[in-house]
């Protein structure tokens, strides 16, 4: 039996209000800068694109070039131009030229682990979002 939104909302709730500040101070003493929160919701943005996330899992096997991502996703070489364009900004991939082919290839293993991590939580079994 679920739940009505009423319920689920005051359960989310406090009956009553009461400060910790131990556990306010803990929590400021832990903060993260700024700066760093707002560098980590844009690394999340940016994989929060399938078709992003589809060519990191493809790169992070094999370099590909812009022509052989676009028939992969079945999209435009524009399109797929764009999404790597967020990639490369967030030093997610990398890019080298060999004649007039660029490849593309993963930076490091950060950005893949992150998906295998959201994988691995899925695959658990838990709630889909």
């Amino acid at each position: 039996m679920s739940k009505s939104p009423e319920i689920h909302n005051l359960n989310e709730s406090c009956d009553c209000r009461c400060i910790h500040q131990e556990r306010v101070d803990a929590a400021h003493e832990q903060a993260l800068a700024a700066k760093d929160y707002e560098q980590i919701a844009a690394l999340f943005k940016t994989l929060g694109d399938p078709n992003r996330l589809r060519i990191l899992w493809a790169l992070d096997r094999e370099e590909m070039c812009v022509c052989d991502l676009a028939l992969f996703l079945g999209v435009s070489e524009s399109a797929v131009s764009h999404q790597l364009r967020h990639l490369r900004q967030l030093h997610l991939v990398t890019n080298r030229r060999k004649g007039p082919v660029v490849y593309y290839r993963i930076s490091d293993s950060h950005g893949c682990r992150l998906i295998q991590l959201a994988l691995e939580r899925i695959r658990e079994g838990s709630p889909s979002f």
